[in-house]
């Protein structure tokens, strides 16, 4: 026998030993699966039917998506307060170390453009294509309500005419990616709640998303400081330009000047540099209404574990960040401001937050990546 036959007997062979073995353990397999041996169904299964509590078997897995022009903002502990001068002597802003959990926000300030969607949701009765898992009504709107002001440019001070540009700040295309004002807490709160099922009624995964919802206080002010531990503004300070002399946002340098920083009014959403978060704009632009009601003292009263100050009896509403029209001590990481939540305004708008529902103090490295679902 030479070489070439005996290299194709063995092999022959071995292909006939390997044959044998897989087919025997296919037959093992399919003999198992019909429950002739008794070992039908998975561990957690088996203990089941023998009594054991192991939970509902064959759950299907679930990570949260990061949403569209969001940004996760890890838990950590800060000092919520004041970060320089009380200059209004109010106590308002008094020290205090806290622990805030997980959550998405908004990159942005919410847009003219983002709004009309909204606007143009409620207006043809097309508020979703499907219906979220867990809320089967969708949520009643009435357009009039939520409609901006769109002559607050010319109401909103004493004696000013505007831009004439202004009478096209929410309509024409030129201002799509400028921030939504006019707009009142009350309506703020409405967009969140219509853009929560907007979200939950597309998405064809099996459990729902959190809802989107306004920040609490402390949670835009512990984002607001991008993950720096003393930081008097967003991009850290103490001033208020960088080292080429450029402001580091849209607010009022002085006294009648308006215009240094680039901009006589607001500014797209996404001018100039995001803090640590990658969040734009958390000073200056435009004020920022949060979910809190306002009380001057509410700082010795919430708990130190993501608080909130909440009272359904109180109108004031705390806005925080500062806007194209404040000087810079409002645009400091612990200046506390408010409005009237029925109030309409040309420098107050929003951005939305989601609480991230991962394990606690654990968010996932993949956190910050969108995900198809």
């Amino acid at each position: 026998m030479n070489v070439v036959t005996l290299l194709s007997y063995m092999l022959r062979k071995m292909n006939h030993s390997f044959l044998t073995l897989v087919s025997g353990l296919l037959i093992m397999t399919l003999l198992q699966s019909c429950g002739l041996f008794g070992n039908k169904g998975t561990a957690s299964e088996k203990l089941n039917r023998r009594g054991e509590v192991t939970g509902v078997p064959a759950r299907a897995g679930w990570q949260q998506s990061l949403p569209f022009e969001m940004a996760p903002v890890k838990a950590g502990t800060f000092w919520m307060g004041q970060a320089d001068e009380d200059i209004g002597v109010s106590r308002a802003s008094t020290n205090k170390q806290v622990t805030i959990s997980e959550f998405f926000m908004d990159k942005y300030e919410v847009s003219n453009n983002k709004y009309r969607q909204f606007l143009d949701a409620v207006r043809m009765g097309d508020l979703a294509l499907g219906t979220p898992t867990t809320q089967s009504n969708p949520p009643d709107f009435i357009l009039e309500e939520l409609l901006p002001d769109t002559a607050i440019w010319s109401q909103s001070f004493t004696h000013h005419y505007g831009d004439p540009l202004m009478e096209y700040y929410f309509d024409h295309p030129a201002f799509d990616d400028y921030p939504v004002v006019g707009v009142s807490w009350d309506q703020a709160k409405k967009f969140c709640e219509w853009k929560s099922y907007h979200m939950n009624a597309n998405d064809e995964s099996e459990f729902d998303m959190p809802k989107f919802r306004l920040p609490l206080e402390a949670e835009w002010e512990y984002a607001s400081k991008g993950g720096k531990d003393i930081a008097k503004y967003p991009w850290g300070g103490p001033y208020l330009k960088n080292r080429r002399g450029c402001l580091m946002a849209n607010f009022k340098p002085g006294r009648g000047n308006y215009i240094d920083d680039g901009f006589a009014y607001t500014a797209p959403v996404d001018a100039f540099a995001p803090n640590g978060y990658g969040l734009y704009n958390m000073a200056g632009n435009v004020s920022e209404w949060v979910e809190d009601a306002y009380n001057p003292a509410a700082y010795s009263l919430i708990w130190d574990m993501n608080p909130t100050y909440m009272d359904s009896t109180e109108s004031r509403k705390v806005v925080r960040g500062g806007s194209w029209k404040d000087v810079g001590y409002f645009l400091e990481t612990s200046s506390r401001n408010f409005e009237y939540q029925f109030v309409q305004t040309a420098h107050i708008g929003f951005r939305t937050t989601m609480t991230y529902i991962g394990r606690s103090g654990s968010m996932s490295s993949n956190s910050n990546k969108r995900s198809r679902r």
